[in-house]
């Protein structure tokens, strides 16, 4: 047996993580060794705790440790506001805004006819329950501008048209965006949402 194959292992492993590739994956590798007390151990640590104590809120669908996330558990939370995002990471995404102070649901995912996901593979049916069953006056659709998440965006509108208020996020022009850098879908959005000045 070779005398780098646990190391060999480790280079595999994380070069399946998103945004490594196998050199990538090698560098983080032999940095991870080189500091071993510093990074390599407390990270092992850090994993395995992770590993055993992490899971899937059971009312939203965000990652914590107990069966409901801070943010669901949270009576401050409460306003009646559900933000519906596609992803964790998506949720994250808003909380590092620090701009929504309301609970938050993720679909985990986007309908889509061609990998035969509908709204039974996501949390739409969940959505729909937590809307009838809490005090919810406003869904934000927090979708992204994807042909999938927009289609995913109306299924979910056309679902609650009655029952609430559904709102989406604006699109456009971003703050610091130039005209000469924005692809057509871009330019046409922020022209449809425009204001008065």
């Amino acid at each position: 047996m070779s005398s780098t194959s646990d190391l060999d292992a480790l280079i595999d492993l994380m070069a399946r993580l998103p945004g490594l590739g196998p050199r990538s994956a090698r560098r983080a590798v032999l940095h991870l060794v080189k500091k071993r007390a510093l990074v390599l151990i407390p990270l092992a640590d850090a994993l395995a705790r992770v590993a055993e104590t992490a899971r899937e809120c059971l009312n939203c669908g965000n990652i914590g440790t107990s069966d409901l996330c801070d943010i669901c558990a949270s009576e401050k939370r409460a306003n009646g506001e559900i933000c519906v995002v596609e992803d964790v990471a998506d949720l994250w995404a808003m909380e590092r805004a620090a701009v929504f102070n309301g609970r938050y649901h993720v679909l985990g995912g986007t309908l889509s006819a061609l990998d035969a996901i509908g709204p039974e593979e996501l949390r739409i049916p969940k959505l729909i329950d937590r809307v009838t069953t809490e005090e919810i006056s406003e869904v934000i659709l927090a979708l992204n501008a994807t042909v999938d998440g927009q289609t995913t965006a109306h299924y979910i509108a056309d679902q609650l048209e009655s029952r609430v208020k559904v709102t989406s996020l604006a699109q456009g022009v971003p703050i610091g965006g130039e005209l000469d850098y924005l692809d057509d879908g871009t330019i046409s959005a922020a022209l449809r949402a425009r204001k008065s000045v």
